[in-house]
């Protein structure tokens, strides 16, 4: 198995392709994408409301794009892996993966609340290293955002081991975590930095983040920067990169 010294990911909640200035412009999104969020060396993209809001969640990105413009592959071509047939992802949260990474798995988790919630668990392999990535968008009630990571943990806890990225909008204000973050709650012991994101234009809330199991650990977490990005979203993308130690 060839070592991995390194796993590099963003995570962006694009506002629907709705931006700072009240426009829904999917164009400029993508523009901003290849511009000032996904270099070359990027294995990982995942998106939030990077679906419409309603049933049936139609997607409105234009993927083939994304693909050319950053060298990322839309994981969500079969029907199965999407919410509906009309959608690019599930419930708004849509990953991209590098070629390298040989996909494995698949499975969507229905998560509870008022406003339906879900998550993208994607098990592959990375020169030869099995890894796994949880991709979710929970609840701004903290009391949902324990029972959405409550059930999400369970879905984890029934798989089999391997290091695991957890990343999304979490909704989580609080740099420690809270109670849906915990041990108690998810069943894993993740960490990570809490670098603020939200709202995009002066960031001083750590909504997005990037959490780890060992394995596996956070080596950098940084807010992205850029003219697009302070218009394009309320939210700024979080990249992370992500070392495994022996």
């Amino acid at each position: 198995m060839t070592d991995v010294e390194t796993f590099r990911c963003v995570s962006w909640n694009i506002h629907r392709g709705r931006g700072n200035d009240g426009v829904v412009d999917p164009d400029r999104t993508a523009r901003v994408l290849h511009e000032e969020v996904c270099s070359s060396d990027l294995d990982a993209l995942i998106l939030q409301e990077a679906d419409e809001e309603a049933p049936p969640h139609r997607g409105f990105l234009d993927l083939a794009r994304i693909e050319a413009d950053t060298a990322l592959r839309h994981i969500h071509g079969d029907a199965s892996h999407r919410w509906g047939p009309e959608s690019h992802g599930f419930l708004g949260t849509v990953v991209f993966l590098h070629p390298r990474c040989r996909v494995e798995d698949i499975a969507l988790v229905d998560l509870p609340g008022h406003c339906h919630r879900g998550a993208v668990v994607v098990d592959f392999r990375l020169d030869g290293r099995p890894l796994r990535l949880a991709g979710t968008h929970l609840s701004l009630s903290q009391g949902l955002r324990v029972a959405q990571m409550r059930t999400l943990g369970q879905h984890l806890f029934r798989r089999a081991a391997r290091p695991t990225l957890v990343c999304g909008d979490f909704n989580e204000w609080r740099p420690w975590g809270g109670l849906a973050l915990s041990h108690g709650i998810t069943g894993l012991r993740l960490s990570g930095p809490a670098p603020a994101t939200f709202p995009a234009r002066r960031p001083f809330l750590p909504l997005d983040r990037v959490l780890v199991t060992a394995p596996a650990r956070v080596a950098t977490a940084r807010v992205l920067d850029g003219p697009g990005l302070r218009m394009a979203s309320d939210h700024r993308p979080l990249r992370a990169e992500v070392a495994f130690d022996p």
